[in-house]
């Protein structure tokens, strides 16, 4: 009897300890990686992910027999970035292909078979992986049903700038985002020209005239 009770402890240690591991968050380690993870919808000859920085391609990943392709001159981005671009460029049926925007992206990935694509599935749908703040907008963990992604979004370009931080329950079978969950801004940048800045409002308020005291109108006369 004890001796069945001891591996019945055990037995919910080691579940327990299971579990934990299952959930224990991990940082993406960059957009490079995260398109790595790209495993297209549709039967492909070759394809391959572009990088554009100041004009230079760079060929970030190459997947089949590798094919003459033409350099395009725009594409999409998962993070905000005025100097560089991703194209891919793929090969189906004999037909050279490209994918320049995040609509073309999203046909291009198709059902959503790892976390990498999860993340570029929410991406499309607004939300972001900001590599300077993996701690609140660029981890997830996942169980047998979910995947559960911390991501960031840029809610404001007014004053003031504004990002938030979501927790996106991302369904493993159907691919559709059952859960979003707002845990707020993390970055929240005031100018001095905002209207709204706080700081500007209390050194305003400090610096108001004081009233100064009536000077007393009545006179004295001599006797």
């Amino acid at each position: 009897m004890i001796k069945n009770a001891s591996k019945l402890i055990l037995l919910i240690f080691f579940l327990l300890g299971a579990l934990a591991y299952s959930q224990e968050k991990k940082k993406f380690s960059s957009i490079h990686n995260i398109l790595r993870g790209i495993v297209p919808n549709n039967k492909t000859d070759f394809w391959v992910l572009l990088y554009n920085t100041y004009g230079k391609d760079q060929e970030i990943n190459v997947s089949g027999s590798k094919k003459e392709y033409i350099p395009q001159s725009s594409g999409f981005n998962l993070f905000p970035n005025e100097d560089s671009f991703y194209y891919i460029a793929y090969s189906s049926g004999g037909k050279m292909n490209y994918v320049t925007d995040l609509n073309g992206l999203k046909t291009f990935i198709g059902k959503i078979d790892n976390i990498e694509e999860a993340a570029i599935a929410a991406t499309i749908e607004g939300y972001l992986v900001d590599e300077e703040f993996k701690d609140v907008a660029g981890n997830y963990y996942e169980d047998s049903s979910n995947y559960y992604l911390d991501l960031g979004k840029l809610t404001s370009k007014e004053c003031p700038y504004q990002k938030k931080h979501y927790t996106l329950t991302i369904n493993k079978p159907t691919g559709a985002i059952t859960n979003v969950k707002d845990n707020g801004a993390y970055i929240e940048l005031y100018n001095k020209k905002c209207p709204n800045n706080p700081r500007l409002l209390k050194i305003e308020k400090k610096e108001e005239p004081k009233d100064e005291p009536k000077k007393s109108s009545r006179s004295t006369q001599r006797k």
